[in-house]
């Protein structure tokens, strides 16, 4: 059952980063800032949901609804191996600054946005980790 809510998940999460990916087109030419966008959301959901929901958390959840959110719908949403085409795309075209400014913002963004969100979750129950089992771990 497990790998039907993943499967569900990442549907809607592909869904959602497509649907954001069209709305910010006219801000993203020449540099990837809906990728960046959707990357910094997708972490700061998965450190949030994912310390919120722990067994030992404010909201406990099931293992389910875990997997369904942290593994289905933030990997289905985040966009690592579309970062890694632009930030490719951005050297080969000679724009050596700006991937690297994609690099570093997205790398930089993203774990501040997963420390955010865990630590806005902290702040109702204290938990030490966002997953509890390695089938949760989300590893992308």
């Amino acid at each position: 059952m497990s790998y039907l809510w993943v499967t569900i998940g990442s549907a809607l999460g592909g869904l959602l980063r497509y649907t954001i990916t069209r709305l910010t087109l006219t801000y993203s030419i020449g540099f990837p800032f809906g990728t960046i966008f959707i990357n910094v959301l997708g972490s700061f959901i998965i450190g949030y949901f994912g310390t919120l929901t722990l067994q030992s958390g404010r909201y406990p959840a099931s293992e389910n609804l875990r997997l369904f959110v942290m593994v289905g719908i933030c990997g289905g949403f985040t966009t690592f191996s579309s970062f890694s085409l632009q930030t490719f795309d951005l050297m080969r075209s000679g724009a050596w600054g700006r991937a690297l400014a994609n690099v570093l913002l997205s790398v930089v963004l993203c774990v501040a946005a997963v420390a955010a969100g865990h630590l806005l979750a902290y702040r109702t129950v204290p938990a030490q980790a966002i997953a509890e089992t390695a089938q949760e771990e989300y590893t992308g």
